[in-house]
């Protein structure tokens, strides 16, 4: 796991962070939120996309091979719905998301449903 220390100056951060968002976006859009993450098979973690708060480090040595095996999904949230989760991969193998894979996922998987809502509300993604 991957400790990250919480320092004063990024409370004050995350604050300005959440009144600029807040002050941009207008009130009624739907807000769409997404990220990808890489599940491997062993139960090893993506220190990428995970982080663990803590006061104190726990270091603990936590082997694994070098070449595990995964899964890669990715996950849409708005105050609508739950669009996914996509999972990338070509004949049935995981692959490495490109740009060119991501906006075929966009294109391809997120417009569709997208599409299914409402077409007067604003969104942002």
């Amino acid at each position: 796991m991957v400790a990250q220390e919480l320092r004063v100056t990024d409370w004050e951060t995350r604050r300005t962070l959440s009144e600029d968002i807040l002050q941009h976006v207008p009130p009624t859009p739907v807000l769409w939120c997404s990220d990808e993450a890489h599940f491997h098979l062993s139960g090893a973690v993506n220190k990428q996309n995970f982080r663990y708060w803590a006061e104190n480090n726990p270091r603990d040595l936590h082997q694994r091979p070098l070449h595990n095996p995964r899964v890669t999904i990715w996950c849409a949230v708005s105050r609508l719905v739950v669009v996914g989760p996509y999972f990338f991969e070509e004949d049935g193998e995981t692959v490495t998301v490109t740009s060119n894979l991501y906006c075929e996922m966009l294109e391809n998987f997120l417009r569709p449903r997208l599409k299914e809502f409402d077409d007067s509300e604003d969104v942002w993604f």
